[in-house]
């Protein structure tokens, strides 16, 4: 399962009504999670490494576009602390 991270233009986030969607913060911390839906989310702050359970990583931080997989079990592992728009398909 592949987490794709992607450049997005203003236009392209406005197109997507990104800046609509709810915002969830978190401290630095560690921990286990599970995606029953495909998430996206826009990082308006912060430094996150993903771990996925096949021994790959992922890191990622402010401005980044990124796309969770439904079914991907991973550790978050956040750097500095995150405040990002997310939206569940």
């Amino acid at each position: 399962m592949k987490i794709e991270i992607q450049q997005l233009s203003d236009k392209d986030l406005e197109s997507r009504g990104v800046s609509s969607w709810p915002i969830w913060e978190k401290e630095i911390s560690r921990f286990d999670w599970h995606y029953a839906q495909m998430e996206e989310c826009y990082l308006i702050e912060g430094q996150v490494v993903v771990e996925t359970k096949d021994g790959g990583k992922v890191e990622f931080g402010q401005g980044d576009f990124v796309t969770f997989p439904e079914g991907l079990s991973c550790i978050w592992d956040i750097k500095a602390p995150v405040k990002k728009h997310y939206n569940f398909k």
